[in-house]
């Protein structure tokens, strides 16, 4: 198959119209091998990702057959990264229908992330080897600690008899490859990143956040500063739904919609520095609409920014409360995401 090769910049946060442009200039590499879509590598690893992600949490939406059509559509359009989680849908439906929906697709020409939200070592062997019986495979690419949001959750993880000694040993095993995290706050991501060198960093980035409140800046540039590649979640969030809102979807925060929209979104999170792959909501149309934008991919021009910045103007962050929470000036609720697939909390990647 012919393969181009195409040199992209990588440089800067996207705060400012500036930073997101230069950064389409930085010796990122990015690789078309035929497909349309393209891929980039993950650090040094040898290992590459399609720039869109498969959301896992999309195949709770949807019935086997419809869900198996989705997972074989989004590979013969290039997508070679597939994420899940056994706490997608009840009774980790999501890894089961997986699991059935990807026969046929040769093991080797995929890469599949998936994780754990257990902290101790008995509880993540236990996700990590039924996990594996239920997406019928022997090994992961990427493994991760899941849904990290309080820094406590971090030490728990790294304690004696804490969940990275099963997955120091599962690689050592041969039944996890690179070793990951995700994280819903800026303190418990930089808290994992202080505390190990990850092979990947999974975080919320997206125009909303960044333009509001600056939320992501700050991972960003530690990744940057650690050579960490990044894998962008709820990178075509258009913030929180308004009260007295139509919601035109049952989901808890609001998508882009439109092409135009779409492309914007996703170009501009792709032009962040060391962001790797994008995960679109969990819809399969809206999995197709970001398989578009990724096709035409080219980095973020200062107008497009400035653009996006007055969408922003108009949109309420997803995580400001949260992050306030963390911080002493927000009380607690777990009312804030009454929307969310499973226990009030964004544990979930799209």
């Amino acid at each position: 198959m012919k393969r181009r090769t195409f040199l992209k910049t990588v440089g800067g946060s996207a705060v400012t119209a500036s930073a997101a442009v230069a950064a389409a200039d930085a010796n990122e590499t990015i690789l078309d091998d035929g497909s349309g879509m393209p891929k980039r590598a993950i650090g040094d690893s040898g290992k590459t990702v399609s720039i869109v992600c498969f959301p896992g949490l999309a195949l709770r939406q949807y019935e086997q057959a419809e869900g198996t059509a989705g997972l074989h559509k989004a590979f013969d359009n290039g997508i070679t990264h597939y994420d899940v989680a056994p706490a997608y849908g009840q009774d980790g439906i999501c890894e089961v229908k997986m699991g059935i929906g990807m026969q046929g697709i040769p093991r080797d020409k995929y890469f599949l992330s998936c994780k754990t939200k257990r902290r101790d070592a008995e509880g993540a062997r236990e996700e990590l080897e039924r996990s594996l019986k239920r997406l019928k495979t022997d090994y992961f690419d990427l493994y991760q600690l899941h849904c990290l949001k309080r820094p406590e959750e971090v030490q728990e993880a790294f304690a004696p008899g804490g969940a990275m000694e099963t997955i120091f040993k599962a690689r050592e095993e041969g039944k996890v490859g690179l070793i990951g995290f995700s994280a819903h706050t800026t303190k418990a991501a930089v808290a994992a990143m202080k505390e190990y060198r990850f092979d990947t960093v999974m975080f919320p980035i997206n125009f909303v956040e960044l333009f509001t409140i600056g939320f992501g800046k700050a991972v960003l540039e530690l990744a940057a500063e650690q050579g960490t590649p990044v894998l962008a979640i709820k990178a075509m969030s258009r913030g929180r739904w308004k009260e007295g809102e139509e919601r035109t979807r049952k989901w808890w925060y609001r998508s882009v919609e439109s092409k135009d929209e779409v492309s914007m979104a996703i170009r501009h999170v792709l032009s962040q520095s060391g962001v790797k792959t994008i995960v679109p909501p969990s819809w399969l149309d809206l999995v197709d609409k970001a398989v578009v934008a990724a096709q035409n991919y080219s980095p973020i021009t200062e107008e497009e920014v400035e653009t996006l910045r007055k969408i922003a103007g108009d949109c309420e962050s997803v995580f400001r409360r949260e992050e306030e929470a963390l911080a002493g000036k927000h009380p607690r609720n777990r009312l804030l995401y009454p929307d969310s697939p499973h226990d009030h909390c964004p544990c979930w990647h799209a």
